[in-house]
């Protein structure tokens, strides 16, 4: 990835993302949803935030239906003006609309909670914690205002040693792939990566 900007990367990200089977994207799904689930700080939230999946990202539906039987408050994200995100707690399929991407987004009002655990989703991250997301910059903007500890979702084949970094990006706590939980040792969540370590016991 050296030599590579973001753009660049996305684009082969999503040309590879073409080419991978239906059937790794269930199976891997599936085991990246059963850690998620493992997660200690998972397991004590009362209020999480998740994310609608697209095609080619780890799918999330499953997660939000566990999130709902296990009494949890889930909250989704919904895009606004100036590229800014809310987050609206999750009130059912039937009170969802697609938004200007084709994703499907809660019509609820706003609410001001701040969840305990946030699913974050990405193009590529790197077992470091660094994220390269879709580019608009959604997430990097909203997760300098929520203390929550942050979850990023990788499918294994898009987990890379090296991405480019920029000071406002928002380094992930926690990532994880079909394969590894990879834990974040640091406080900082800009400027700098940190070390992460494999969580060995729940991988």
């Amino acid at each position: 990835m050296i030599g590579k900007n973001k753009q660049e990367i996305r684009r082969e990200r999503r040309r590879k993302a073409e080419g991978i089977p239906p059937a790794y994207y269930r199976e891997a799904s599936r085991r990246i949803g059963e850690k998620v689930l493992a997660l200690p700080a998972w397991k004590q939230a009362g209020t999480v935030m998740l994310y609608v999946s697209m095609a080619t990202e780890p799918d999330t539906r499953e997660l939000i239906a566990a999130a709902v039987r296990a009494g949890k408050r889930v909250l989704l994200p919904r895009c606004t003006a100036g590229r800014q995100m809310e987050t609206v707690p999750f009130s059912g399929w039937d009170q969802m609309t697609d938004n200007a991407y084709g994703i499907p987004e809660p019509t609820g009002e706003a609410t001001a909670e701040k969840p305990e655990v946030i699913l974050v989703p990405c193009v590529a991250a790197t077992p470091a914690g660094s994220r390269l997301g879709h580019g608009a910059g959604y997430y990097d903007r909203f997760l300098r205002n929520q203390p929550g500890h942050t979850v990023c979702l990788c499918f294994d084949e898009f987990l890379t040693e090296k991405l480019p970094e920029e000071k406002w990006d928002i380094f992930m706590e926690t990532v994880i792939t079909e394969k590894e939980i990879y834990q974040r040792r640091s406080e900082k969540r800009t400027g700098e990566p940190g070390r992460m370590a494999k969580a060995e016991a729940m991988a």
